[in-house]
């Protein structure tokens, strides 16, 4: 699942609650509760795990359900789910001991997604790492033979950045532009440089500094100045 469904299915999942405790809007919930909004779309986004439990258990207490119904409800991994439905709800039990248990395998597993990520994030960075080796052993040698011999021609040094293109490609993350290529200004995805004067949409303006997206995402604006300023330089 997406994270625009899981927002929207977990806002629905709260939605119904708040009804059932007659609670209006967030902002109202997050007053009530004394919880963030901030930890509030963090249960939205999906990141109910991620939260302290004592947040969890004002959530309970104000939405008037068990904290072990609302994990279940908002999250979505199973091993931790699995353990929930092993806990007693019933309020005949003693509660501070299954709130107890509830709070000891909580850590737990809070702890195997910290180890998880960190296992995540240097399989990452080796990955990284293998695509720019030849970068990495080349270009500081090319770096000081460039700084020895200022006569080198830079086209021979271009080869040494293919890795950098590679992983960018990797990443999929490319350019939406070309420098020098004039193209119709968007605001959307051009920033002006610095002094360019005022240009509207649709004017024709030159590409000075690339821009980036990732996919639908924009990372980087281009910069660019208007067409007209460099004819008349």
């Amino acid at each position: 699942m997406n994270s625009t469904n899981t927002y929207e299915a977990n806002y629905q999942k709260l939605l119904l609650l708040m009804q059932q405790s007659k609670i209006s809007s967030l902002s109202q919930l997050s007053e009530v509760s004394e919880v963030s909004q901030w930890q509030l779309n963090r249960l939205l986004v999906g990141l109910v795990l991620k939260m302290p439990i004592e947040v969890i258990l004002k959530l309970s207490k104000v939405l008037q359900v068990s904290p072990e119904e609302l994990l279940t409800q908002f999250c979505e991994n199973k091993s931790f789910l699995n353990s929930v439905k092993d806990i007693k709800t019933s309020p005949t039990k003693n509660t501070t001991g299954e709130l107890e248990n509830l709070k000891k395998e909580y850590q737990n597993l809070q702890q195997k997604l910290t180890q998880q990520r960190e296992i995540l994030q240097q399989e990452f960075q080796k990955s990284s790492l293998q695509v720019l080796e030849s970068w990495l052993l080349q270009w500081p040698t090319a770096a000081v033979v460039a700084k020895k011999n200022p006569q080198l021609s830079a086209v021979k040094l271009l080869p040494l950045v293919k890795p950098i293109t590679e992983l960018l490609k990797q990443w999929n993350v490319e350019t939406n532009a070309s420098v020098g290529e004039k193209v119709p200004y968007d605001p959307q995805i051009h920033e002006l440089l610095e002094g360019s004067g005022e240009v509207q949409p649709g004017d024709l303006v030159m590409v000075r500094y690339l821009g980036y997206c990732q996919g639908e995402t924009l990372l980087y604006r281009a910069k660019v100045s208007p067409v007209k300023q460099e004819i008349e330089n």
